[in-house]
């Protein structure tokens, strides 16, 4: 489903990435996880185009994503980013911010994109608040829209940037729920997060990145168990003792 190809990316002076190169398989769940600022939000911001790169290659689903001549919004409706801090439409209802792609994108009819879109609010549990604006939900409640907006689309793909960072914390378990049932039922998902716990439970693959590389891919239990790179191993000891003295 992805592939990149010795991707490096410079913010001025600075590289973010260092000669990626990765596959991701299709149904798989892939947890992008490491220090603040160590590359993951540039490398998921650069499948849709968010952030341009300066070499390397990147395929998605088959197309190379920087093919000369390829329909940037097309493509991009053909994968769902949740992002960290919602990027809902505050003056809609939660149901008008998951039918206003299908509509306008896609050419949906406003019946089928409202079956749609009830059905998905229902997948993550919030039918009954379809109506609701923006504004009367909590934040949770909000990120949960924001999948179903995402999904509204069909994609093959789907990213999610730190999807929790910005909720309360007895908000960030209906979310995660949501995901893992993404997971279950056989969504390709790229997910960066701080959350240990779902990376544990969910994902087939980790990859753990510092000062813009992938340092180490393991699965969860030979990750969260038997971590290889000395990098990874102090990342894994600085969570598990967070309050340790320095």
């Amino acid at each position: 489903m992805i592939q990149f190809d010795k991707v490096n990316k410079w913010f001025g002076a600075y590289q973010a990435l260092v000669d990626v190169n990765e596959r991701v398989q299709k149904g798989e769940v892939v947890v992008v996880c490491g220090p603040s600022g160590s590359g993951k939000s540039t490398l998921i911001r650069t499948l849709n185009r968010l952030e341009p790169i300066q070499s390397g290659r990147i395929v998605v689903d088959g197309q190379d994503i920087h093919a000369r001549g390829l329909n940037l919004n097309d493509f991009r409706s053909r994968i769902g980013f949740v992002f960290q801090q919602f990027n809902l439409f505050p003056h809609l209802s939660a149901l008008d911010n998951c039918t206003l792609a299908p509509i306008h994108l896609r050419g949906m009819s406003r019946g089928q994109a409202r079956q749609h879109a009830l059905a998905l609010l229902d997948r993550v549990g919030l039918v009954h608040k379809a109506q609701a604006f923006v504004t009367e939900l909590s934040g949770g409640q909000q990120q949960r829209v924001a999948i179903a907006r995402a999904l509204a689309m069909a994609p093959p793909l789907m990213l999610f940037d730190e999807p929790t960072s910005a909720l309360d914390p007895e908000m960030v378990g209906e979310v995660l729920l949501v995901m893992k049932g993404l997971a279950r039922d056989g969504m390709t998902m790229v997910v960066v997060t701080h959350e240990m716990g779902f990376a544990r439970d969910v994902a087939d693959r980790v990859l753990f990145m510092d000062s813009g590389q992938v340092l180490e891919r393991a699965t969860p239990h030979d990750f969260f168990n038997r971590p290889q790179h000395p990098r990874a191993q102090q990342f894994l000891s600085d969570i598990r003792s967070p309050f340790a003295p320095a």
